[in-house]
């Protein structure tokens, strides 16, 4: 696991300022609530424990991140990720989670061309998108 330090990121501002307008169409918030995430969190990385794994990736990102992950992750089954939503509506519900849903959403589109998992996924994402 890496070391523990302040500075560590697993979403850089640089970054999700450029990909949530180009692949979302819209803007990140002016001002970013960061918070501790694992970075990578999806039903890849959780046992049925449940415990969660592979925290490689862990570091600052913006607040709500990885439960929009989960979230996201999930639209293909529609069933799935209605559940997620409501049993995550503590943290998606708050006004400074947008930008941690917007930049999964970006991730995902921006990886549409390269991994048939984000292809698939992209409409959902879209038609997602369009209700923010």
């Amino acid at each position: 696991m890496a070391a523990a330090t302040p500075d560590r990121e697993a979403v850089r501002e640089e970054y999700l300022r450029r990909v949530i307008p180009q692949f979302t169409g819209h803007q990140a918030d002016a001002a970013i609530t960061w918070s501790t995430a694992h970075g990578d969190l999806h039903y890849g990385n959780v046992t049925r424990g449940p415990h969660i794994l592979d925290w490689e990736g862990w570091g600052r990102a913006p607040y709500g991140y990885d439960a929009a992950t989960l979230y996201v992750y999930a639209l293909l089954t529609p069933e799935t990720a209605a559940r997620i939503r409501a049993q995550l509506a503590p943290v998606l519900d708050r006004p400074e989670a947008r930008t941690g849903l917007l930049t999964v959403c970006a991730q995902a589109l921006q990886a549409q061309d390269r991994v048939d998992f984000y292809a698939e996924l992209a409409d959902p994402v879209r038609e997602h998108l369009a209700h923010l």
